[in-house]
Parts: structure tokens; C-alpha cells; sequence
């Protein structure tokens, strides 16, 4: 209690390094985490307090201490106890065990090793040993154990790279760098134990991309961004150690704060039959009152005629009293209307429908050898009521692997495979692929289909020649060398990845880079290039460009970008030239490719010379020096040469377009919650079809402060709805806003297709209270939405948002860290057990390996259940009454005694042995119309077998044998012997069924004649089909756009060019000698500063004809 008093007053942490003495102080949280919902201690209480949350279980507890009276009750305890207990006890047993696998994925995670500097000298600890202050080493390929500032690692100038799939979803590499003055430190333990700086800083929080401080060290003071900071949940890459000091741990950690807590859920099938026992129960107290009013008036006018036989005194019993204890008799008799079998019953169907998923060969991976699993057996029916499914992006739609496909060189496509007759093919593992004998270091898992390619290459065609040379050189690649010798390629953008890949395998293989040269293998050939310029990506210019001087003392400028960019700075006479690859460029676009134009200048000496003395000047201005740099390149990245396009495929995941067509028809909407930047997952909506160029609009929402955030809005509902709304300062006039609610009449009225585009720092002012309304109503109206930058709290906020106003059924799928608390947040959790860990499976309620399974698991498995699961209450309700009333007909019989018409044993066997097997088959057997319209073996066996089942428990009961071992309880010998051999007897059992069947048949023939259901005239079409020829399959028409979507550093990190000129983030080795013309174009000394300013993301603008930009 105190603790979490104390953490929510903490308004600033206060930590020093290397003192745990002085940092206990504060009760800071250790590194050990919780996921796990219950303990030894707590299991048993809470346990039960959510079980009896139940209204049925109340209610059978409530009839189990009825039972326990005697003078009223005409049936023994153990009917109601024995049922109730297995019940409690199965449930238990189930959240244990699901609890259990929590515990052992924390005790995983908290038992990994770390190497911590302790007295002086690195030991290794446990992370959950792990206290706030202390100082940590990593190593290469290493999770990150807590939030940690960066002090020193092995890379020049303190700089790191770390992957923050985890975090955000995004495999590029980030680079993060140490202070100058805890850079020196490096490796020297002794100096590190006696670091002692203190660092004053924010609270714990969950803003991922923002952390502020002070680290006080040595009489100064140095300011702390989040460029400094290494989170939990990071991973080391391409950097061989590095050292940090612990400022969050555990719970308090960034990674920690977005994560949801685990919550009970329930499926609405369970809140309606909480409804339906508390409507029965007033049903039963309704039955109850007037047997025990038939009682006491019985008892008055005709029973006291008999206290003479039965021995009673008078006035020993009166009329009012003897009905009051008939009153709970008869709530105990007539209370099998819902017996607890009911709850045991629902309890195997569920199980059962949950091994159906796990065994599932459709949805079974054999890559991984991975199958579908039901991580829990109480929400399967609930997957077929599914309205919004919100889904990540990386490694959930696609396969987050970009593949090198096309490319348009001087008007020829290459990439494209033909038949015999000249027609354009389908690319297929049947085809066969190039073979890379140009190339030593050719990649096995690179595939290429057309061999025109190769042809031209060895041909010597100068266009190819200069195409690739082009990809080789323009870049921010970084090489390595394994052990094996082979060339590892360190991207920082994956779309720079599988271009220089593509160039390596067709024989321009980029080898290695220095500040002042790049060395490339040209079929052969070592060529080193000096690198004279390099002129960085941003969002704006959105194209990068390099300088180079070729060993012919040839000054080429090379560059690559987005087409709509690059054809306006291309020379007029390429006019051809544009047309031809323009239509490239839209068919390449059209199959969902990314999209990349390429062309080079030869650049003039002295006029090199000129430009490189002015950019000089402008690097060292005080005035206006980005503009006066973002001149000089719009000067000299004009009058261009088109040499071509580029296609790469940011490749989706098997099945993906297929799924989202077929849920997008079930009328399942489908919202992408990503981290990533917008341009990709604008890009995959495309791909996916979630985004059409046939959309009316596509909303996009960017604004920086909650007032344009409204006003945009504002615009994007005028938009859709027109002008004849009544809009009032950004606010829609309804009497009924303040609840939310929105009309789905509404809806209804929107026609045609709208998109919503909403960035994660604009979604954090649409979610405030004033404006999630405008959001939700709008989002809501659109077919598509997809919000780009969002942390993963900002997830689990969209996920509550349509939760809670919407009042639908949502499912959340992802396979990271940070999808981990919109799993939790969502109705339904899917974890795909991908490439990120396995966070994400473990939070879930399903988890399989490719996205393409939820289709199955909601339009089979989901459908199947629900339909058996109403089907089976339906069926268990009509027997129950059935049953349970001939208990009140023959109350007017019995003197409204209380007494059974059926013996005890009957009673008590009815629901879990004679009607049970019937009413199971049904609920996890019985298959929708189209699949079986006939009895299966399984039909067959449990109908006859719960008839004998019936029979042969009948004669043993009536039996002289069981009469000999418990005479009492069994005194009706031969009864059932004698009862059937009378055909009066076998007569009324056929007239009572036939009389209950026919009905039941007529209706259903008259209602398939007559008025068919869409099952039925499916069912009658396949029939007919049976006879017919199957179709042939006609060959998927590609889908052609009018519109490109420039594919080009969708991942990309400003900065990068300034980075590799300035060789801070190389090794040192011994410099080549460099000329005046060939020094570093940059300040060294403000590198950093640029690349901290240039980080954060500028909105690019969309180009798409029919785009609203607000």
C-alpha cells in the first residue's frame, strides 16, 4: 500500500550510479516483473470470488444450502454438491494451469543472466537481482535488462545500435550515443566503479520516444535526451559491448508501463445465460408461489381430512406454514430447469471445440512445425461474433523481409517470366531460376526469374552496367566480413537491404566503405570510387544522392529516389524515356511493389569544384544554414539521366490479401494499429487491399496540437457527410453526445468506400476527451483505418475506445512486445508466434504462425461454435422444461405435496447420463448444413447408445441382484420387466414420439420448400453441381493503378549520410591520404546535434490523386 502511494507521487527520479545504499532510500522497484495473475496465497480466494462472479454458481450454492435442511428438502445433497465441486474444481484447474505457464515465462525472463558491476568487478546476476544505479555490460545480439543511460561502448565516440522490434515493431537499426565525457570511460572497469554521477529525471512513463534529465558529474551538468537512453526490450546490434546505468527498472520501465494488465474475460454467451438463470429463477419463484398457494389452500379445504391417519396433533401444522415449506421444496425439485449440468456440459463443449482448433491440420505451419493453439477453452464461441479486428503491421500482415523483384531499365522491364507463346506468366518455385555465376557472393536465398537480365549483363549492355553500379554506391550500407568470409550487410534501411543484395548477387558487389571511398566488385573487378558528396535522405526531399570520382578521374552524381520527386529534376531530352518507364512504374504499382526511380548526372570538375566551395561555406554559416544546403542540393540534383526503376516487395504474409477480403465481406472491419512510419503502412494497405485507388477519399490526420487535430477532423466529416451537417466550433450538435453513442443509422447513410489515415502524435490529442467522439464516429464511418507511430498503450486506447462505445466484440492479433496490451485489452487476443518472441503468444487467448489462419479460426471455427453453442442451449432448455414441468402438472395430482413423479435415481441420472450424450454430440459435432445434412456414425452411436444406456441402467435397477445389495434404495424388483411386456406400454412410446417428431419434420420440409435459407439453396446448388463439370480456375488479373507509391526509405533515418562522411560510426584503421576536394563535407563537431534534430518524423505529403491532405 505504500509503495503504490509512493509511486504516484513520484514526480522526479533521483538516481546514482554505483551506490544501491543510497538508491534503496526512494524504494525504488527491482527488475524482477509480474505477469501472472495469482500467487500460492491468492490463487484459492480470488479463484473463487471471480468463479462465483457466476451468477449460476451463487445460485447452486444458494440451492446446495436449501438441500442441507431437512424439512424441506426432498432430494439428498450430494446432487447438487457433486456437480458444483467438479464445476469450481475444473475451472480452477484450467486458470492454474494457464496462470502457471505466466509464472514460467517470468521466471525466464527474470532468471537471464547479466554481467553487473559489482565491488568493483563484473559479475553475473540474475536480471531480477538487477537494482536502479547499477551499471550494466551488454554485449552484441543482447536484450537490453532494464532502461538503461548509455556511458561507453565499443564503437567510436560511444556510439550503439539497437533494434526496437520489440518496442514499435521496426527491424532498422537505431543508433543511440553516450555523453563525450562517459565515452572516455570505455571499458576500464576500475574507472566505471568509481563513476558516481547522479541523475535527476522524469517518472516512470510509457512515452517511448521521449525522455528528459540531468546527469550531474564532476561539478557539471549535462542534459539527457532520448538519443541517450537503451530501453528494456531492445536488442544489441553490430556493436561488440557496451556499458549503462540503470535508471527504470522492472515495473517502471518504459516497455513495462505499456503493457496491460491481464483481465478476466468473459463471452457474452456467458453474460447471457447469467441473465437467462436469474429471469428462471424469477420463473421458478413464479412456479414456486402458486404450487405453495395450491398447498396452503389444499391444505385447508382437504388436508385436514388425513391428520387423523397421519398421526398429527391439531394445530401442529397449519395451512400458511405448510406452504411455506412447500414454497422451497418445490424450488429445490423444480430447480433442474438449470441444473448445474448445464455448466459441466458447456464446460466439455467448450474443451472440446478447443482441441478442434488445435488439431486443425489447416491451420497448422509445417515451416516451423508450429500448430494452432486455444490458449484458453472459454472464448471460442465469442470468435464468431467478432465486429473490429485490430491487427500490427510487421511480422503480423507481412513477413517483414523486403525481396528485390522488378526493375525497369532503360524502358525494358526485367523480372517478368513468359511462356513459350510471348504471354506473361505467373512467377512460381516451378520456374527456373537465374543462376548467379557472375558473382562469388551470390545469396542461395535470393531467387530471380528472368533471365534477360543476366544476358544483358554479359553482354556488356552500359545501361544495365550503370543501373546496378548505381545501386552499389548509393546507400547507407555498412559491410562486415564473418569468419566464414562471407559479406554481412549491416542496413539501416531494409529497402537499401534488398537493393544492394539484388546489385551483390548480379555481380556489383558493394565490399566496403571508408569517409572518403566506397570499394565495389564489378563482375570481377575491385573498383574503388572516391566519395566526394554525400547527399542525405530526408522526408522532404525524399531521394538521396552521392558524389563519386570513378578511377577515370569521372565525376558522377548517382541518385535515387521517389519518381514524382526525381522526374522533375530529370534533363528534357529523357521525355521518352519518362513515358515508358512511367507505365513501368504503374504496373509495378499496381501489383502492390515499392516503388524506387533511378538516374545520375556526369558532373563538369570546375563546376564540381565551384559547388563544393559554396556547400563549404554553407556548412559553416550561422544564417540559415539547412536552407542555404537545401539550395545547393535542388542546384546540382537537376538536369538528370533516367536510367530506370527499381521494384522491391515488402512481402506479405501467405494468404493475407485473401484473409482480409474474405473478413472485409463478413463485414469484419479491420483497423492496423503499427508503430511504424506512415508511408509503409500506407504502402501495405495497398498491398493488401485494405487501401483501393477506387476509394472515394482517404482521410489522413497529422495535426500537431489537439486544435488542428479537431479542425482536421472537422474537414474530414464535412467530407463524408457533406455540408448539410451542423457543425459548431469542431463539434457535431447532438443531444445525445455525451454518451457516445453512436447512430448506426448514421452509418447507413455513408456510401461508398473512405479510408483513415491518423498519426500516434495525433492520435494523442483525437483521444482526449473532447475529441475521441469526433474520432470514434468518423473512424467508424470509414471501411478502413490505419493508425501509423502509436505507442503500444496508444493500441490498447483505440482497442478500449471502440470497446466501450461501440459495445462490439474486438479482436486484437500481433506478434511483439508491444502488441501485448491491445492482446489484453481486446475481447479476443491472437498472438502470432513469428519472428519477435514469443511475448505476444504468451498474452494471448489463440496463437498460430501466419495471419491467414484467422480467417479460419473466425469464419469455421468461430461460426461453428457459436451456432453449436446456441443450438446446444436451446436443445438443453427444451428437455430441462420438458422435463423439470411434469413436476408442476403432477403438483395438482399430489395435494401440491412436493413429492417427485419420478424416483430419485431417475432424477438424478437424467441430466448426466440418459440426455447427456445427446445434447454433447450436438454441441461439439453438429456442423452447419452445407457440410452434413445427414446422421453421422457419431449421430448413430450417441442416440442409440443413450437409449441403451437408458434400458440396461433401467433392468439393473429393477433387478433382483442390485435389490439383493441395497434393498433399501432399490426395492421395485422386476418392475421394468413386467411394465414391457405390455404393448400398451410400447404403444404410448411410439405415439409420444411420433407425436413430438412430426411437428418438428413437417415444419422443417415446409420451411425448406417453401421459404429456403441461403444454406439451403447452396446445399440443393452443390448437389446439382455434383453431376456437372468442375470450372476451370481463371488466372488472378493483376491489379493496374494509376497511382505509384514511392517505396524509397519508408524506414529510412535522416542523418545516416552525415554519419558515414563524418566516419564516426567506423573503426579506426589506418586512413587512406586524402586530398582538399576529398575531406569530410560536414562539421564534424555538429553531426550529432543534426542527427538528434533530424529524428523525429516530419509528415510527408501522400500523392495520390484522390488523397485528402488537411
Amino acid at each position: 500500500m505504500f509503495c503504490s502511494k509512493k509511486k504516484s507521487l513520484e514526480v522526479e527520479r533521483i538516481v546514482k550510479a554505483n551506490d544501491r545504499e543510497y538508491n534503496e532510500k526512494f524504494l525504488y522497484k527491482d527488475n524482477r516483473i509480474h505477469t501472472s495473475k495469482y500467487n500460492i496465497l491468492t490463487f484459492l480466494p480470488i479463484n473463487l470470488f471471480e468463479q462465483f462472479q457466476r451468477v449460476a454458481n451463487a445460485y447452486f450454492l444458494f440451492l446446495l444450502i436449501l438441500q442441507l435442511i431437512p424439512e424441506i428438502s426432498s432430494l439428498t445433497w450430494f446432487t447438487t454438491i457433486v456437480p458444483l465441486v467438479l464445476v469450481v474444481t475444473m475451472t480452477a484447474v484450467k486458470d492454474a494451469t494457464d496462470d502457471y505457464f505466466r509464472h514460467k515465462s517470468d521466471n525466464q525472463v527474470n532468471n537471464r543472466q547479466s554481467e553487473v558491476l559489482i565491488d568493483s568487478k563484473l559479475q553475473n546476476e540474475k536480471w531480477m537481482n538487477v537494482k536502479v544505479g547499477d551499471i550494466i555490460k551488454l554485449e552484441n545480439n543482447q536484450f537490453v535488462a532494464a532502461d538503461l543511460l548509455l556511458l561507453s561502448s565499443s564503437e567510436p565516440h560511444g556510439l550503439c545500435y539497437i533494434e526496437t522490434a520489440e518496442l514499435d515493431g521496426e527491424t532498422n537499426l537505431k543508433v543511440r550515443h553516450a555523453l563525450s565525457v562517459t565515452s572516455e570511460l570505455g571499458a576500464d572497469i576500475s574507472r566505471l566503479a568509481k563513476f558516481d554521477g547522479i541523475v535527476v529525471c522524469e517518472a516512470p512513463n510509457n512515452k517511448l520516444d521521449k525522455f528528459t534529465g540531468v546527469l550531474s558529474w564532476k561539478g557539471s551538468k549535462h542534459s539527457l535526451n532520448n538519443e541517450k537512453i537503451i530501453l528494456r526490450g531492445c536488442v544489441l546490434r553490430n556493436t561488440s559491448w557496451c556499458f549503462g546505468m540503470v535508471i527504470f527498472a522492472g515495473p517502471d520501465t518504459k516497455l513495462m508501463q505499456n503493457s496491460g494488465k491481464t483481465k478476466f474475460k468473459r463471452t457474452s454467451i456467458d453474460r447471457l445465460m447469467n441473465t437467462l438463470v436469474l429471469w428462471i429463477f424469477g420463473f421458478l419463484i413464479c412456479l414456486g408461489t402458486i404450487l405453495a398457494i395450491g398447498n396452503s389452500i389444499w391444505e385447508n379445504q382437504v388436508g385436514n381430512q388425513f391428520r387423523t391417519f397421519l398421526f398429527w396433533n391439531e394445530g401442529e401444522k397449519n395451512s400458511v406454514f405448510s406452504g411455506f415449506l412447500t414454497f422451497w421444496s418445490y424450488i429445490i425439485i423444480l430447480n433442474t430447469v438449470v441444473p448445474i449440468s448445464l455448466y459441466v456440459s458447456v464446460e466439455v463443449i467448450r474443451l472440446g471445440h478447443s482441441y478442434f482448433i488445435n488439431w486443425d491440420r489447416k491451420m497448422y505451419y509445417s515451416r516451423k512445425a508450429t500448430p494452432a493453439e486455444a490458449r484458453t477453452t472459454t472464448l471460442n464461441e465469442e470468435l464468431g461474433q467478432i465486429e473490429y479486428v485490430f491487427s500490427d503491421k510487421t511480422g503480423t500482415l507481412t513477413q517483414n523481409i523486403m525481396t528485390f523483384k522488378k526493375c525497369s531499365i532503360n524502358g525494358r522491364i526485367y523480372g517478368e517470366v513468359h511462356d513459350d507463346l510471348g504471354q506473361k506468366t505467373d512467377m512460381t518455385k516451378k520456374k527456373e531460376t537465374v543462376g548467379f555465376s557472375v558473382s562469388p557472393q551470390a545469396d542461395r536465398t535470393f531467387q530471380f526469374f528472368d533471365h534477360h537480365l543476366m544476358e544483358s549483363i554479359e553482354l556488356g549492355d552500359p545501361k544495365v552496367h550503370e543501373f546496378l553500379r548505381l545501386l552499389a554506391l548509393c546507400h547507407t550500407v555498412m559491410s562486415e566480413e564473418n569468419s566464414a568470409g562471407q559479406l554481412i550487410y549491416q542496413v539501416q534501411s531494409p529497402d537499401e537491404g534488398a537493393l544492394v543484395t539484388a546489385a551483390k548477387n548480379l555481380g556489383f558487389i558493394f565490399k566496403s566503405r571508408t569517409p572518403d571511398t566506397i570499394t565495389i566488385e564489378e563482375l570481377g573487378t575491385l573498383v574503388t570510387y572516391q566519395l566526394l558528396a554525400f547527399l542525405d535522405f530526408n522526408n522532404f526531399r525524399k531521394r538521396m544522392s552521392v558524389i563519386v570520382r570513378n578511377p577515370e578521374g569521372q565525376i558522377k552524381l548517382y541518385s535515387k529516389g521517389a519518381d514524382t520527386i526525381l522526374f522533375e529534376r530529370l534533363h528534357p531530352s529523357n521525355e521518352d524515356l519518362l513515358t515508358l518507364t512511367s507505365d513501368h512504374l504503374s504496373e509495378f504499382a499496381g501489383e502492390g511493389l515499392r516503388t524506387l526511380a533511378i538516374a545520375y548526372r556526369d558532373l563538369d570538375d570546375k563546376y564540381f569544384r565551384e559547388w563544393h566551395k559554396m556547400l563549404e561555406d554553407a556548412n559553416t554559416s550561422t544564417d540559415e544554414r539547412d536552407e542555404r544546403i537545401a539550395g545547393l542540393y535542388e542546384e546540382i540534383e537537376k538536369d538528370l539521366m533516367l536510367l530506370g526503376a527499381t521494384a522491391v516487395e515488402d512481402k506479405l504474409q501467405d494468404g493475407v490479401i485473401e484473409t482480409v477480403t474474405s473478413l472485409s465481406l463478413a463485414n469484419i472491419k479491420i483497423w492496423v494499429l503499427t508503430g511504424d512510419k506512415q508511408e509503409t503502412a500506407i504502402n501495405i494497405g495497398y498491398a493488401c487491399n485494405m487501401l483501393t485507388d477506387d476509394m472515394n477519399d482517404v482521410f489522413i490526420i497529422a495535426g500537431n496540437t489537439a486544435a488542428e487535430v479537431r479542425e482536421e477532423l472537422r474537414k474530414a466529416k464535412e467530407n463524408l457527410f457533406g455540408q448539410n451537417r451542423i457543425f459548431s466550433s469542431g463539434h457535431v450538435v447532438f443531444e445525445k453526445k455525451q454518451s457516445l453513442e453512436l447512430d448506426s443509422v448514421v452509418e447507413e447513410t455513408v456510401t461508398g468506400d473512405y479510408a483513415l489515415i491518423i498519426n500516434g502524435h495525433s492520435l494523442a490529442h483525437a483521444l482526449e476527451s473532447d475529441v475521441k467522439n469526433d474520432l470514434l464516429e468518423l473512424a467508424c464511418m470509414c471501411k478502413t483505418v490505419i493508425c501509423c507511430r502509436v505507442t503500444p498503450l496508444q493500441k490498447a486506447q483505440v482497442v478500449e475506445l471502440v470497446k466501450k462505445y461501440r459495445n462490439a466484440v474486438t479482436l486484437a492479433i500481433g506478434d511483439g512486445a508491444n502488441d501485448v496490451s491491445m492482446i489484453k485489452s481486446a475481447h479476443i487476443g491472437v498472438g502470432i508466434s513469428g519472428q519477435e518472441g514469443l511475448q505476444a503468444v504468451l498474452a494471448s487467448d489463440y496463437s498460430f504462425a501466419q495471419f491467414r489462419y484467422l480467417q479460419r479460426l473466425l469464419l469455421v471455427h468461430g461460426r461453428w461454435s457459436y451456432v453449436r453453442m446456441c443450438k446446444f442451449l436451446c436443445y438443453f432448455f427444451y428437455k430441462n422444461f420438458a422435463f423439470t414441468l411434469v413436476h408442476f402438472w403432477f403438483g395438482f395430482f399430489c395435494g401440491f405435496s412436493a413429492q417427485t413423479v419420478y424416483d430419485q435415481w431417475f432424477i438424478t441420472l437424467f441430466n448426466i447420463v440418459y440426455t447427456s450424450l445427446p445434447v454433447l454430440a450436438m454441441g461439439i459435432f453438429d456442423q452447419i448444413a452445407l457440410d452434413t445434412s445427414y446422421w453421422t456414425v457419431i449421430n448413430h452411436v450417441f442416440i442409440w447408445g443413450s437409449i441403451a444406456t437408458y434400458f440396461s441402467i433401467l433392468f439393473t435397477m429393477h433387478s433382483n441382484g442390485i435389490f439383493g445389495l441395497f434393498p433399501n434404495q432399490f426395492p421395485f424388483v422386476g418392475n421394468a420387466r413386467h411394465s414391457l411386456t405390455q404393448k400398451c406400454t410400447w404403444l404410448v412410446i411410439l405415439l409420444t414420439t411420433v407425436a413430438s417428431v412430426m411437428p418438428v419434420v413437417a415444419f422443417r420440409f415446409l420451411k425448406v420448400d417453401l421459404f429456403p435459407t441461403l444454406s439451403d439453396q447452396i446445399r440443393q446448388w452443390q448437389k446439382a453441381q455434383k453431376k456437372a463439370r468442375p470450372l476451370r480456375s481463371r488466372k488472378p488479373q493483376t491489379r493496374r493503378s494509376s497511382s505509384r507509391r514511392s517505396g524509397y526509405a519508408f524506414a529510412h533515418q535522416e542523418g545516416y549520410g552525415e554519419l558515414i562522411t563524418s566516419g564516426k560510426n567506423m573503426r579506426a584503421k589506418n586512413p587512406p591520404p586524402t586530398s582538399g576536394l576529398e575531406k569530410t563535407l560536414y562539421n564534424s563537431t555538429s553531426w550529432i546535434e543534426n542527427l538528434c534534430k533530424k529524428t523525429t518524423d516530419t509528415v510527408s505529403s501522400f500523392s495520390q490523386d484522390k488523397t485528402v491532405k488537411l
